[in-house]
């Protein structure tokens, strides 16, 4: 196969197409959990602290400015998002792949208790492999 065979192949698999739209789908949460913050939390904020919340607390040392409401606010924003992405997101496929897996016809087992040793021996077998007993097969 050709390299664009190859990158054909690469683009259009489902795990890549789902990738992109899981990334396009986070820059729209960041998107609009920023605009939360900076337009709602920072100066809800504010009310209580003087100004907005990213010019709280800036501390200037030697002329460097350490902006610590700036990263507050960023770190307000990590937060939301992560509890967004979890309650919208990873949460309800977790919840939607367990109901899928109860679904799921469980398959018959394969082994069985020795009733004299207790070990696990097949369900076909006619002796125990550990202590020799004769036991009658459970399956055809």
């Amino acid at each position: 196969m050709g390299l664009w065979a190859d990158f054909k192949k690469f683009a259009t698999r489902g795990s890549f197409a789902e990738m992109a739209v899981g990334i396009v789908i986070g820059i729209a949460v960041t998107a609009v959990v920023s605009g939360l913050v900076s337009d709602l939390v920072n100066p809800l904020i504010g009310l209580v602290l003087p100004g907005n919340l990213n010019d709280v607390g800036n501390v200037v040392f030697l002329n460097s400015t350490f902006a610590f409401g700036a990263f507050a606010s960023a770190l307000i924003n990590f937060v939301v998002v992560l509890l967004v992405v979890f309650f919208a997101i990873v949460y309800p496929m977790a919840k939607q792949l367990e109901r899928a897996e109860a679904r799921k016809a469980k398959a018959p087992p394969t082994t069985r208790e020795c009733p004299e040793c207790c070990s696990s021996i097949s369900v076909k077998a006619k002796r125990c492999a550990f202590c020799a007993s004769s036991v009658t097969p459970t399956a055809a």
